[in-house]
């Protein structure tokens, strides 16, 4: 059983390293944010509570974003595990997760922040197909050009410098202390994830089938 959740401050490669670690399990990566969209654009009950709370351009409650998670768990394709990515964010969600699944692993991303910067700030993106380029470790074939369908590639609002670090702060605050709460329960694993992704991908590998450890 593989019911794993991913820790680790914005741009550390949490997303892209879930997406080929699930693939590889045959488990779903779960993305808060693509849940609480599929549940809207399904019409659910749930998602059109939670859909009342988007329009109003509130967060979504801690207590109906559990309820959607707890549905999409129950799935049958949910049953030999699951990654959970950006959830949960604070020892409120974490309490709440607690009570609807066990977990076996939590993976804590470690990575400098001043490579996460670099990182953030040198990323591209397409605004029509969604390609993410990066300017130093994978730019595109031509100077700012979509490789995929010619599309002028972006920066990002929130990949500019100063909302990178609101973002580090707001990290810092309210999600960092999860990585206490789940050392003392024993499920914590520490990956470093600097480096090339199929670097940080044998890393990961090695963390979600070994013990978890207390340090790097």
């Amino acid at each position: 059983m593989h019911r794993l959740v991913f820790l680790g401050p914005p741009g550390a490669g949490k997303g892209t390293q879930a997406a080929r670690l699930a693939k590889d399990l045959g488990i779903p990566h779960l993305s808060t944010g693509e849940l609480l969209r599929a549940a809207v654009a399904a019409g659910t009950p749930l998602g059109r509570d939670a859909d009342r709370f988007i329009r109003a351009g509130h967060l979504v409650p801690d207590d109906l974003v559990v309820q959607i998670l707890s549905e999409r768990l129950a799935r049958g394709d949910a049953g030999q595990g699951f990654i959970l990515d950006g959830f949960p964010r604070t020892r409120a969600q974490a309490e709440a997760l607690a009570r609807i699944t066990p977990l076996d692993r939590v993976l804590d991303f470690v990575i400098p922040e001043s490579l996460l910067l670099e990182r953030l700030t040198e990323r591209r993106s397409c605004p029509k197909c969604g390609t993410v380029f990066n300017l130093k470790t994978r730019p595109p074939r031509s100077d700012a050009i979509c490789d995929r369908d010619g599309s002028a590639l972006v920066l990002r609002s929130d990949d500019r410098a100063e909302a990178v670090r609101t973002r580090f702060a707001a990290y810092r605050e309210q999600t960092a202390p999860l990585t206490e709460y789940y050392r003392a329960k024993g499920i914590l694993a520490p990956v470093d994830a600097t480096g090339a992704p199929e670097v940080v991908e044998e890393r990961l590998r090695r963390a979600v089938t070994g013990a978890p450890s207390e340090g790097l």
